[in-house]
């Protein structure tokens, strides 16, 4: 009789926590909507799913200073040899220089200009307060974890628009 009490009552107590040891279908990407969540500092949370997102606005981030037509143009910068010479860059990507090779790329990233020249050089001209700077890569100096500029450039020289004639 006392083997017949125990053993109903280790089935009961089975059977009471079988339903917590049932493991739960996760839901598939498909299932579930793509949401975004967000914490608050009180620890409250809400979430919002992204097909009613139009766009995520961030106030009092500041604007970006510099859109591509900010780059447009012809720029004089400094050789890194206490010399000088012009950089032009044009709508539609296509960059010139007047020393080395004379052709490159150049795109906007973030608030720089970044081109990539012919001969494996990189320069990057950006606003820093109200003035700017040109900084030189040379070829092959890219950090060898990724495929990003190395973050010491080869020279680094004051460069501004040129006014001049074009």
């Amino acid at each position: 009789m006392r083997h017949t009490i125990t053993a109903i009552w280790i089935v009961g107590i089975l059977a009471w926590v079988s339903p917590a040891a049932t493991p739960k279908a996760f839901p598939t990407p498909g299932d579930t909507p793509v949401s975004i969540l967000l914490v608050f500092k009180d620890g409250h949370q809400e979430s919002f799913a992204m097909s009613d997102v139009a766009r995520i606005e961030f106030a009092g981030a500041g604007k970006s200073t510099a859109g591509p037509d900010y780059f447009l143009g012809k720029w004089e910068a400094g050789d890194g040899s206490g010399g000088n010479f012009f950089i032009r860059l044009e709508a539609s990507g296509e960059a010139n220089r007047s020393i080395g090779a004379s052709h490159g790329i150049w795109t906007v990233v973030g608030d720089q200009a970044r081109v990539s020249w012919d001969d494996g050089w990189h320069d990057v001209i950006r606003k820093i307060g109200d003035n700017h700077e040109k900084l030189a890569f040379a070829p092959g100096r890219r950090s060898r974890r990724s495929r990003i500029m190395s973050p010491v450039p080869g020279n680094l020289s004051p460069s501004a628009r040129f006014h001049g004639p074009a």
